[in-house]
């Protein structure tokens, strides 16, 4: 195939692909400047009084504000990969057409590829151009820097960054055609013999030990700084992999409860749905979920400095220390405000998530349009569909978003749950001792424990904002369920 032809069928297609390939290269964009003002940060060497920024100054806090800028990116990747999927009917079809044709899997395979990276790659490039646009505005102002604009990072990472995005399109394009790339029609017939199993339960514990081992035995194994960094991020890791993915055990034990007690035809259809599809609320929920576990480990970590600076300000108190020290207003307002910022992308994560799953969610419904106008046909409401579709988002949602609640506050949970002030001693009242012993001893002092707190209401905030997404993003997708229910759908053609 020439690349002319190559180029030529990558761009064809209707309104739908059109769409798909705009909110493609939008994500693509926000991924790519999330990622390179990541870079950004991390290319900042030693102390760097020059930023007005605290954050920026300090060479312990500059990976904290770039694994936040990671994480915003993250959710972005995934509404990448959700948008690919707009049209993919039409497209399953043209694809089919153009195997039946006489292409090749290799070509089909290519054509399929084509059409995502070079959505990628146009949102990649644009948002490569706008960073280097918004760096050039910074540094040309005058006076104290807010922002590191006068540091860039190196060309292989910037090159390496700028293809990435565009590379994982064409990844996910190329795995979700290959149906229609091996046979041309793109029927398969599945049977699931039996339901997911509950390992990922074991990834979660094997995440939490890890995290906590070099907390727990570090004095004592002597973990150097970077590799406690590693086993960090591998428990953190493999903790939100064990979330994402025991979704799919949870939604298929939530549809067999369904199925089983559920006494209206809503309930039995999301149940049946979910038994069908167990893993599609791992897809569809996973950066929500990585979200939330963000937002659990910040909020932790939040009641864990809290009980930390009370610690240091009683200690301050009981040594009589007046002026300053740890336990100064200001130096818990700084850290505050980096949780904050935290927050604030676990936020705009949230929102990027709850987009995504709109996405999909609709993109679901219009796959099964004919399936639900064949059901209106024969006399079922639209608001049994439209209850059906919320059951079946709803029903594994709650439980997977409280497991992501109590696994991000355990990781935090595992570096302290209390402070000591003080320790228990004794005076004798026998003055002298008798041959070096006290015969009675009086207690003066018992210590004082501080325990830190589960942030039950800030918890609860997060899961009640993040389960508010989801709702606003059902309402918004069964929109889509009236125009596909049409009998019209029934035509073939």
């Amino acid at each position: 195939m020439r690349p002319s032809t190559l180029a030529q069928l990558a761009v064809a297609g209707n309104r739908t692909d059109v769409l798909r390939t705009v909110l493609t290269a939008l994500s693509a964009l926000l991924a790519t400047v999330a990622m390179l003002c990541a870079a950004t940060v991390l290319s900042i060497h030693g102390w760097a009084d020059r930023y007005t920024n605290e954050l920026l100054v300090e060479p312990g806090l500059r990976p904290g504000v770039a694994a936040t800028l990671v994480l915003v990116s993250f959710p972005v990747l995934a509404l990448a990969g959700q948008c690919i999927r707009l049209g993919a009917p039409a497209r399953d079809r043209r694809l089919a057409a153009i195997r039946l044709a006489g292409a090749t899997p290799r070509e089909a395979m290519l054509i399929a590829t084509a059409e995502t990276a070079v959505a990628g790659l146009l949102g990649s490039l644009t948002g490569l151009a706008a960073y280097l646009v918004a760096r050039s505005i910074v540094e040309g102002r005058g006076g104290p820097r807010v922002l590191p604009a006068d540091v860039l990072p190196p060309a292989p990472v910037i090159v390496l960054l700028v293809l990435l995005v565009p590379l994982l399109a064409a990844s996910i394009g190329a795995l979700l055609m290959r149906r229609v790339i091996v046979t041309p029609l793109g029927v398969v017939r599945r049977v699931r013999t039996r339901g997911p199993r509950p390992w990922p339960g074991l990834m979660i514990v094997a995440g939490i030990v890890i995290f906590g081992l070099p907390l727990q035995f570090g004095e004592q194994i002597k973990v150097s700084k970077n590799l406690l960094y590693v086993f960090l991020a591998a428990g953190l890791l493999l903790t939100m992999a064990g979330v994402v993915l025991g979704v799919g055990w949870i939604s298929h034990t939530a549809g067999r409860l369904l199925r089983r007690y559920g006494r209206g035809p809503a309930t039995l259809l999301a149940g049946q749905r979910l038994i069908t599809d167990p893993w599609n609320g791992s897809r569809t929920m996973a950066a929500l979920l990585v979200a939330v576990i963000a937002g659990a480990v910040a909020l932790g970590y939040k009641a864990l400095l809290a009980t930390t600076f009370h610690y240091y300000d009683l200690y301050n108190r009981m040594m009589a220390f007046t002026d300053g020290g740890i336990g100064s207003p200001s130096s818990p307002e700084f850290y505050f405000g980096a949780i904050r910022l935290v927050m604030v992308a676990v936020g705009l994560s949230a929102a990027v998530a709850a987009a995504g799953l709109l996405v999909a969610l609709a993109e679901s419904i219009v796959a099964r349009r004919r399936t639900y106008a064949s059901m209106t046909a024969t006399g079922v409401p639209r608001r049994t569909l439209s209850a059906a579709i919320l059951w079946q988002t709803l029903t594994p949602l709650i439980p997977a978003l409280l497991l992501a609640l109590a696994a991000g506050d355990a990781l935090v949970r595992l570096i302290r749950t209390d402070f000591n002030l003080g320790r228990e001693y004794a005076n004798c009242l026998a003055d002298p001792p008798v041959e070096g012993h006290c015969v009675a001893p009086a207690v003066v002092q018992a210590p004082t424990v501080l325990h830190v707190p589960i942030p039950w209401g800030d918890l609860g905030m997060l899961g009640a904002g993040a389960l508010l997404a989801v709702l606003v993003a059902v309402g918004a997708g069964t929109l889509v369920l009236r125009s596909s229910t049409d009998l019209e759908e029934l035509r073939i053609g």
